[in-house]
Parts: structure tokens; C-alpha cells; sequence
């Protein structure tokens, strides 16, 4: 699989845009402080580049050097900077009681790695610290939506999967929507997502 994000992140293009994901961007702009984040499995750092842009002090992580390098050209053209670092979900350095914001924008993981890597972000959150998530649904399948997200229907979130993940959060507020995607050409037409915000 890492040759496999290696390959479409080296394509020229930003392949799902350089603009931060709607969502994401929404709760964002509602925080009236920054801190400290962490934008795990970030891709080509749109999501990492616009918070840094925000006042936020970034750290990101994906196992692709090719989706490194295009967060790190964003950002430099950007004029903004972020902490990118090269691991997998299952081996980055969680440290406990380190962030006031965590994002997982499209973060899929096969279901034996899934429970793990978010009690782990679960950890990383400072007590008052937030979650902000979007994934895709089993809708995203089953409905056979065409606007991108794993063809793996085991790597798709429910509502409830998640609450249940989290449910040590406070203030957890989540939905099941179809939505329209416009986010490069990989996330692009109608599809099917859950969201989910919490306090730690």
C-alpha cells in the first residue's frame, strides 16, 4: 500500500486539492484559540497546511515520502510551516496529554489496527482537547457512490462504530449524511460519510 500512495502522490496535481476539507475547515473556524495539533495519515497536508495558516502549531504524519514532499511544497508556497513526519498509525509516537486538536479527515484503517490507533489519539488529546473526524459511511459502497474512499467495506465507519471508539470523549456530536465532494479528482460527486466531534 505505501508504494501504492507513493505512486498517486507523485503525480503533479494536488489529487484531492489544496483547499482543506469543508468539514474540517467548518469546525475550525469555530475554535476561538489555537494550540497545538496533530493531523494524522494528512496525505498532501492541505488540511495541516490551512490550520498552520490558522495560528496552529502542527504536527502531521503519513508512511508516504511522496505525500510528505507535497505537503512541505504546499506549505512552502503557503508560507506556512508544519512538523510532517514519515510512520504508519500503528508506529507513530503518540504522546500522552500533548494536543488540543487532533483531525482524522478520510484516516481509514483495516478494523485490527482501527480500535488501537483511536484510543491512541484518545491519549494524545489534553483533557479539553477536541476530535474532529469525517469517513467515509458502508453507505459509501453499498449505494455505490463513485466520489473515492477504500473499496474494503471493513475499512468504513458507521456512527455508532465510532462513538463507541470514543466514547471516554465528552460533548460527542456525530452524523450520517450524503454529501457533495469537491475535493481534487479522487473525492469528487455525491457520497456518503460519517462525522464526528468530542471533548476529551
Amino acid at each position: 500500500m505505501k508504494e501504492f500512495w507513493n505512486d498517486r502522490f507523485e503525480k503533479e496535481d494536488f489529487i484531492y486539492g489544496e483547499e482543506p476539507n469543508t468539514f474540517f475547515k467548518s469546525q475550525l473556524d469555530s475554535i476561538n484559540s489555537c494550540g497545538k495539533s496533530l493531523f494524522p495519515m494528512e496525505g498532501e497536508g492541505r488540511n495541516a497546511c490551512y490550520a498552520s495558516n490558522m495560528g496552529w502549531e502542527v504536527d502531521a504524519f503519513d508512511y508516504s515520502e511522496a505525500g510528505k514532499r507535497k505537503a512541505e511544497q504546499l506549505c512552502n508556497k503557503k508560507q506556512f510551516s508544519i512538523n510532517y513526519s514519515i510512520s504508519t498509525a500503528q508506529d507513530y509516537n503518540y504522546q500522552p496529554n500533548t494536543y488540543d486538536l487532533v483531525v482524522l479527515i478520510y484516516a481509514h484503517l483495516q478494523p485490527e489496527w482501527r480500535h488501537q490507533f483511536h484510543q491512541n489519539i484518545f491519549k494524545s488529546l489534553k483533557p479539553g482537547g477536541r476530535l474532529v473526524l469525517e469517513a467515509f459511511h458502508p453507505n459509501q459502497l453499498t449505494q455505490h457512490y463513485t466520489s473515492g474512499g477504500p473499496k474494503n467495506q471493513d475499512m468504513l465507519y458507521t456512527l455508532q462504530m465510532l462513538e463507541k471508539d470514543f466514547q471516554n470523549m465528552t460533548k460527542i456530536q456525530g452524523e450520517e449524511l450524503e454529501i457533495q465532494l469537491d475535493e481534487g479528482k479522487y473525492h469528487e460527486g455525491k457520497g456518503f460519510v460519517t462525522r464526528l466531534t468530542g471533548v476529551k
